[in-house]
C-alpha cells in the first residue's frame, strides 16, 4: 500500500454535503461531531469555491507532535489514527491542527466534559483491528481492510473528493488540469493570474 491521501477538486465540488452525510452514516459518528465538513471560500462573490475538509493525515502531523499521551500513531499507508484509550481529552491536538480535524463530543473525560477526541480515520478503523462491535463504536468502519475507499469519497457524486494512493490521486487530478486547458485557474483557485490562458503568468 502506498501513501494514502485526500484531495478535493474545488472546480467539481457543488457543496451538496454528500460526503459529510456518508461519513456520519458509515461510521455512526456521535451527535455534534463532523469528521468531514464542506467549507466555502469567498461565499457569495465571483470566484466562490467549496472544498471538502477533514483530517489530511499529514506526513508531519502537528497533532502527533503535541499529544502528551502519544495517542496518535501512523498506520499502514501513512494514515494518522489515534488510540482513544490513551486520549485524556486535553485538547492540545484541537489547537494544533490547522484543519480543525480533532473534535470532542460530550461525554466523561479526565479533564472535563469534552470527552475523548474524535476525528477522521480514513475509514481505517482503530488500533485493535479486530472488526469487533466495540471497535466500531469507538472508531467506525474499517473499509480499507475490505479494499474499499473511504465512504466520503465513494459517495461524492461529482468525484470532486478523491481518496486513495497518493500517486493515483495525483495522476487523476493532473489529468483533469491538463484537460481543462486553462492557466493557473485550472487548479481550482482564482489567483492574480486567473485569466492567464498560457499558464506562464504573463
Amino acid at each position: 500500500m502506498g501513501r494514502m491521501k485526500f484531495l478535493c477538486d474545488a472546480e467539481r465540488c457543488i457543496e451538496c454535503n454528500g460526503c459529510v452525510t456518508a461519513c456520519k452514516n458509515e461510521n455512526e459518528v456521535p451527535w455534534g461531531v463532523n469528521r468531514r465538513r464542506v467549507v466555502t471560500i469567498n461565499d457569495g462573490v465571483p470566484g466562490e469555491r467549496s472544498i471538502s475538509v477533514a483530517c489530511m493525515h499529514c506526513s508531519d502531523a502537528p497533532c502527533m507532535a503535541v499529544c502528551p499521551t502519544d495517542c496518535f500513531y501512523k498506520a499502514e499507508g501513512g494514515v494518522v489514527l489515534h488510540d482513544k484509550d490513551l486520549c485524556i481529552g486535553c485538547g492540545y491536538c484541537f489547537f494544533a491542527c490547522p484543519f480543525g480535524a480533532p473534535q470532542f463530543p460530550n461525554g466523561p473525560a479526565a479533564f472535563g466534559a469534552r470527552g475523548k477526541m474524535d476525528k477522521c480515520t480514513f475509514c481505517a478503523g482503530g488500533p485493535e483491528e479486530t472488526g469487533s462491535k466495540e471497535e466500531f463504536e469507538k472508531y467506525g468502519s474499517n473499509r480499507l481492510a475490505e479494499g474499499k475507499l473511504p465512504a466520503c469519497a465513494e459517495m461524492c457524486s461529482t468525484k470532486a473528493l478523491l481518496a486513495g494512493d497518493s500517486a493515483v490521486v495525483s495522476d487523476i487530478f493532473r489529468d483533469r488540469v491538463v484537460r481543462r486547458g486553462k492557466g493557473l485557474e485550472a487548479w481550482g483557485w482564482m489567483t492574480a493570474y486567473g485569466n492567464d490562458q498560457k499558464g506562464d503568468g504573463k
